[in-house]
């Protein structure tokens, strides 16, 4: 019994930390958070509403400054501030708005919002139940290696989600009328913040897949639909 202890303890700690970290993100959203109300992205919108059947997208502006998109585990879909002052200012175009929202749909759409909250508890288990164990076998180091390992499985997950969210949202834009260019150029701009900012990470290491492989991926699924045309 005492041999499994850590393993338990890691366990209930998991399920802690997901009831823990899914109370603070909803919380966090509801106050920090307004319904979008933009008429030049409401036409775009609604082109993705059509496209999925649906009489509405919802999406809401988070009031943070990093450029960025999210899905929440409830299924709500959020631009932060500083995506959309980009967009206010000229440097993002609504269709480019519009393959971030069609990505943060297909979060939603595919399981990916909830999961990850699931997986971020359950990676907490990992690390600590690793680490305890192998702190008895590799005093000192142990703690690293399970951090180590922790992180590498975490961002091997979200690549896999980020590629198949592109998917979806090169789709949803097509049968809406937009197209995928406006997806890639958005990926393009990205790149050139990220390059601009100087931080070039092992694509191995990031939870995001490297720019020119998720436009490559997409380039080949746009090519399969033409051929099948």
């Amino acid at each position: 019994m005492l041999k499994v202890m850590p393993i338990l303890l890691a366990v209930l700690y998991g399920v802690v930390m997901y009831q823990f970290s899914a109370w603070r993100t909803k919380s966090d959203l509801d106050r920090q958070s307004t319904e979008l109300a933009d008429p030049m992205l409401k036409v775009m919108t609604d082109k993705l509403a059509r496209a999925l059947d649906v009489p509405r997208v919802r999406v809401h502006i988070y009031e943070v400054d990093p450029v960025n998109g999210l899905a929440a585990p409830d299924g709500r879909i959020f631009i932060t501030r500083g995506f959309y002052r980009k967009f206010q200012q000229g440097e993002v175009s609504a269709d480019e708005m519009a393959s971030v929202i069609a990505h943060e749909l297909g979060h939603v759409a595919l399981g990916h919002s909830r999961r990850r909250m699931i997986d971020f508890s359950s990676q907490n288990a990992l690390r600590t139940a690793l680490a305890m164990v192998l702190s008895r076998i590799i005093p000192g180091v142990g703690v690293i290696i399970a951090n180590a390992f922790a992180s590498l499985l975490a961002a091997r997950l979200s690549r896999g989600d980020e590629y198949e969210a592109d998917a979806y949202a090169a789709a949803l834009l097509t049968k809406a009328g937009i197209g995928v260019d406006a997806q890639i150029s958005l990926f393009e701009k990205l790149e050139a913040l990220t390059n601009a900012r100087g931080g070039a990470m092992p694509a191995w290491l990031m939870s995001h897949p490297k720019t020119k492989d998720r436009i490559a991926a997409i380039r080949q699924l746009e090519a399969g639909w033409q051929g099948e045309g």
